[in-house]
Order: C-alpha cells, then structure tokens, then sequence
C-alpha cells in the first residue's frame, strides 16, 4: 500500500501500531485550551506518541521478523532504545529543573521521577539482550516481547500520565498568578527543550526514527505539520541523514509524508 492509504484501509488488512500501547491525546484537542501549559503539554505528548508507536512497532514485529531481516530489526530496536533514553535522560537533567526554577516550585516532579524508576530495569534489559547477542542470528522474537511485557504497563502509565502532569501545571498558584515574563520563560523552556533534545539524541538514528513514527492523521490531521519544520529541512533528516541507517526504516509505523502504513514484517502475516 502507498502512504496515500490511510489507517481505516490498513485495520481492514490487520494490526497497526496503535496498540498494545494506546496513545495519549493532546490536551489542546482535549480541552481546547491554549496556555502554556496545556500547549507544553500537548508538544510532549506528541513526542510521546512517536515513542508509544515505536514501542507497538518493534513489540508487534518482532516475532515476525525474517532472518534476513534481523540486523536492520535490532538497529531499529535500538534506535527506539536511545530515543527513550536520550529523552528521560534530558528530562532529568535540563526540562524538570528549569521548569521548577521557573515556577518556583519545588518537588512537582515526585511523582514523575518514580514512573521514570518504574520501567527503566526492564528498558535496560532490552537494551542488554539486543546488544549481547553473538550475532544477528541470534535474535530470538519472543525473548524481545518477554522482556517488553516486564515494563510495558509501566511504561504506558508513564508516557500518559507526564502529560496530565504538565498540563495540571495550569493550576498551581504560582502558574495562575504568573507575570507574562514567566509566561514568556515558560514558553521558551519548552520550545528550546523540545527542538533540541531530538537532534542531540541523534541525527542518523533518533531523528529519522521518531520522524517516522509521527501520525499525521492523528486527532483529525491536526498535528500533520508538526514538528514545525521547512519542507526542505524534514526532507533532509530523512533522506541524507536517514540515509545512513535506510534499511531500519522499513518498519516505522509511518512513510515520510506521516501517513499510517501497513508494518513491514507483518505483511502476508495472519496476525490474532
């Protein structure tokens, strides 16, 4: 099927990666609000579904993967791995001080720190077992979706309830008494945040792969546009930088224009 298809023809032919991992909606589709919080929110929340659908994609063809398949599979596999931790890690070390620093609150990411705690063993052990084998041969499907299931509710409860997180933000005196200074330092901490912790996760590797996992049909085409970016510029992540790791990207949930495609390794695959 071309990327003109859409999601509705690809659930006619089976599964696509809208599950196990279901996504997160937007607060700003939600709640049609428009502070910086629910936007900020909104912007991780699109992130997070790129990550959600990389989680489906690698869960739902790993078993099905053929042999030939296996060293493209693992590089795939693995540049999902380094998305998730290039971006807990960048959480952690600049988004959450800076965001308690401009609110001046301390301790409203408690919570958020021990979902992080919650699934990164099983994270790390996917990243063990992927990076421990002899060779691509090696490569056992049903030992990759064993150790996802160790942290796929965790993980799932977390990638959804950030978001809430940071839209409930909104309601903290400190945020419904904020100067438009603060307004404006909140606004700049997440667009700085967010437009640099992809590229300096990697540019051959996390950018392509989050890229091409990003809907774009997804709350009514809403985000079909987003990330911002020039035609020209997105061309170039995918097409140069892309480049270097092409056979991976056989099996993104999405084609370069953000259109749902049928998963590579399930094709003529009866999937229950």
């Amino acid at each position: 099927m071309s990327e003109s298809g859409n999601k509705d023809a690809i659930a006619g032919m089976g599964v696509w990666a809208d599950g196990p991992c279901p996504m997160v909606h937007t607060p700003v589709y939600e709640t049609q609000k428009d502070d910086i919080w629910t936007t900020g929110a909104t912007h991780m929340a699109l992130i997070h579904n790129a990550i959600l659908r990389g989680f489906n994609s690698v869960y739902l063809q790993a078993p099905h993967v053929k042999p030939g398949d296996y060293s493209d599979f693992i590089g795939y596999s693995l540049a999902w791995y380094k998305l998730v931790k290039s971006h807990h890690d960048d959480e952690e070390a600049e988004l959450f001080p800076k965001v308690e620093g401009v609110l001046n609150e301390k301790g409203i990411w408690e919570e958020t720190m021990l979902e992080h705690e919650s699934f990164l063993e099983g994270l790390a052990a996917f990243n063990i077992y992927l990076t421990s084998l002899a060779a691509p041969s090696a490569f056992s499907g049903s030992e990759v979706i064993r150790i996802m299931d160790t942290f796929r509710e965790p993980f799932t409860n977390h990638f959804h309830s950030e978001i809430h997180t940071i839209a409930n933000f909104s309601n903290l005196s400190s945020a419904t008494s904020s100067s438009p200074e603060m307004r404006e330092a909140a606004a700049l901490t997440f667009k700085t945040w967010g437009k640099k912790t992809l590229t300096k996760a990697g540019m051959t590797d996390v950018v392509p792969f989050a890229l091409l996992n990003m809907d774009a049909t997804f709350e009514d085409g809403k985000w079909a546009n987003w990330p911002p970016m020039p035609g020209p510029v997105k061309w170039m992540l995918l097409n140069v930088f892309g480049s270097w790791n092409w056979g991976w990207w056989k099996f993104s949930s999405c084609g370069s224009a953000g259109m749902p495609r049928p998963l590579y390794a399930l094709q003529g695959v009866e999937v229950k």
